[in-house]
């Protein structure tokens, strides 16, 4: 009976440091826009929005442009497991060739 209990606490032992560590993991998730989803950015700040645009693009021009670009993707039907980087790079582009045109 001793022997089942030894390892019966040994069993409850290892399944809490196992469930600690998931917890950790999933704790420390990057939480920047920039590696985020679409579903991300509908709940960021707009300073947070606008940082993330300009490091994503590297440019300063435009900004304001990019990020209702972006939020208007983010507002799309199925667009939350959307990259932001993927959003962000498409907008810009579409950006540039529109000066292109013109």
């Amino acid at each position: 009976m001793n022997f089942i209990k030894k390892y019966f606490k040994i069993f409850i032992g290892a399944a809490v440091l196992v469930l600690f560590i998931v917890v950790f993991f999933f704790s420390q998730r990057g939480t920047s826009l920039e590696v985020g989803m679409l579903k991300d950015w509908r709940g960021a700040t707009v300073e947070r929005r606008i940082a993330a645009t300009q490091i994503l693009t590297g440019a300063d021009e435009n900004i304001d442009v990019l990020v209702a670009c972006i939020d208007k993707m983010a507002t799309l039907p199925d667009s939350g497991e959307m990259p932001v980087r993927d959003a962000a790079a498409l907008c810009y582009t579409g950006i540039q060739l529109k000066e292109s045109l013109y």
